[in-house]
């Protein structure tokens, strides 16, 4: 078998949400023998390496990502031997496996977990356990021991009378937080990831990993409350502790990426340099917060494209300057479609309209940026939010929480509806659309999640192999991934595109004589551009079928010039 030893600079990763990719067995439910079903779809698209969502054995409090068992899989998507061949025949395609590890915290179902509860003090110590506020004794949980909130709204802290304790849990009160500060629990997730590497793993992305070391001391924050993730990102002892599970679990050298909530630019620096040995690039979400009125998810604005190009500047140059490396994505699991949230409602699934420009601008503008690009399942067809007519359909805990909470503040029904569904997690997790059939050619039987109604036109058997699609547009933005030393090494800078285009963003990237120089416009209006240097440069692509009028951007255009 070919080995996958891959340059990540010049990877493109594909991620797929195992639940909702492809069902081998009418159940309803995405698998892993239906991901080996597709290779040859994911070897024809292109990719390096699949990164896997949660399979491991879950009660399904938050999809997977409260693990019950780290070393199995759950039999709703298959058996070991499943994976092990799937293992097997992604890499006779040259394709890696990567596989997310969710090491912040553990499910309350997990072994570890109920030992705790049954009085063995050695898997106590294995959580963050705190007395409450104001307890008269023994069986009297008071209040809170802080006033810190979680991810998903509430107390992140959950009362469990079987250990007499409070119990912290930055997410879901199923998802108890680990303490890492015994090093009896950063073996154990050691041998985790070491397990998974011994069956032929070639990559991993690591779950909120930021959040792993808590302040020295817990306590209140001025205040009603704030959300915990805030109060613990990039914390005290972080980079020592991943530096010892990468040296643990052997996998230095190998591509990893580390999702960082609330995190900040000199700690990405850190975790991704080479030279300090603990990941090969960083997830950060700051551009994906330019619609959030007032900093909250749940007050929907049009996107600030100004603050936009600022947060990408900031990021690609201050990556770039610091020795660091980007993860490039638009759209993942926990993130509705942006092809939906920057413009593209119009003419889905015909090329021209702005479903398709906005496709198509996205994904130049990733893909031609300083860092690793990711593809989330659906983009290279132009998936779109889900469109769901009731709060019903919604599976997603944090989307039912926000919607109660929306209501509590007064919006009325459809108020909140509206929100949802501009915002829920469950927008990016709807089945993949493999045809125009009944569930989207996704399942014979009910999928566990509604399908997007534009299924009929936004499919793989309409796009692969039709020239124009925006399926071949992305087999050719990867290709370029892989043929291109200026898109893959060279340096990164971002150019002003003048007054008149507020919402362009334009920048280049250099690597000795060789230039690229790129602008995507999200205005839904014509703009006119500053001189960007591009007189002695020929188009290399466009989104639009003719190639661009000089000094001019059409809507949601995107051109790059090479030299």
């Amino acid at each position: 078998m070919p080995t996958i030893e891959k340059d990540f600079r010049r990877s493109v990763v594909y991620q797929i949400y195992v639940k909702s990719f492809c069902d081998s067995n009418g159940d309803g439910l995405g698998d892993l023998p239906g991901i080996t079903r597709k290779l040859d779809y994911l070897a024809h698209l292109g990719v390096d390496y699949l990164w896997l969502t949660p399979f491991y054995p879950s009660p399904q409090k938050d999809n997977g990502y409260d693990v019950s068992d780290y070393c199995a899989v759950d039999p709703r998507y298959g058996t070991m031997d499943d994976f092990d061949e799937l293992v097997a025949a992604a890499r006779e395609r040259g394709i890696g496996i990567m596989l997310d590890m969710v090491l912040c915290h553990t499910s309350t179902e997990h072994e570890w977990f109920r030992q705790a509860c049954s009085g063995e003090e050695r898997y106590q110590a294995y959580y963050i356990l705190r007395d409450g506020r104001g307890s008269a004794g023994p069986g009297d949980p008071g209040e809170p021991p802080t006033n810190w909130e979680c991810a998903f709204g509430g107390s992140a802290w959950e009362w469990e009378p079987r250990l007499g304790k409070w119990y912290l849990h930055m997410h879901d009160a199923s998802q108890p937080d680990l303490d890492w500060t015994n090093p009896e629990v950063r073996e154990a997730c050691a041998d985790v990831v070491r397990f998974w590497r011994e069956r032929g793993v070639t990559g991993f992305r690591f779950d909120v990993i930021n959040l792993i070391s808590k302040p020295e001391v817990i306590e209140d924050v001025p205040g009603p409350g704030a959300a915990c993730r805030s109060l613990v990102a990039d914390g005290p002892h972080v980079h020592e502790y991943l530096r010892e599970l990468v040296e643990r679990s052997g996998i230095d050298g190998m591509i990893t990426v580390g999702e960082m909530a609330s995190t900040d630019l000199a700690n990405c620096v850190r975790y991704t340099r080479p030279d300090d040995h603990e990941l090969s690039m960083s997830f950060s979400f700051h551009h994906l917060k330019v619609d959030y009125a007032g900093g909250d998810k749940w007050a929907l604005a049009e996107p600030d494209i100004v603050e936009l190009r600022e947060v990408l500047r900031e990021w690609q140059e201050g990556m770039q300057d610091g020795g660091g490396w980007n993860a490039l994505f638009w759209d993942n699991h926990d993130q509705p479609r942006a092809i939906t949230r920057f413009g593209g409602r119009g003419g889905v699934g015909e090329r021209g309209g702005s479903w398709d420009l906005v496709g198509k601008m996205l994904s130049t503008m990733s893909f031609l940026m300083k860092g690793t690009p990711y593809v989330f399942e659906g983009d290279e067809l132009g998936m779109t939010n889900a469109g769901y007519d009731s709060i019903e359909k919604y599976d997603d805990v944090e989307s039912k929480n926000a919607y109660r909470m929306l209501l509590g503040r007064g919006s009325t029904p459809d108020e909140a509806l509206r929100v949802m569904g501009e915002r829920s997690r469950d927008n990016g997790r709807t089945p993949m659309q493999w045809t125009a059939g009944p569930g989207a050619g996704f399942t014979t039987g009910e999928p566990w999640l509604g399908v997007s109604a534009n299924h009929e036109q936004v499919n793989a058997e309409a796009e692969v192999g039709v020239e124009g699609s925006m399926f071949e547009w992305y087999r050719g933005l990867i290709a370029l991934r892989h043929t291109s030393d200026v898109v893959a090494l060279g340096d990164v800078r971002f150019l002003d595109a003048g007054s008149a285009a507020p919402k362009v963003i334009a920048f280049e990237r250099t690597l000795g004589e060789k230039r690229l120089v790129v602008a995507c416009s999200f205005d839904d209006e014509p703009c006119e551009l500053t001189d960007l240097g591009t007189d002695d440069m020929t188009v290399l692509l466009g989104n639009y079928a003719d190639c661009p009028a000089e000094g001019v951007l059409r809507p949601y255009e995107a051109v790059a010039w090479s030299r």
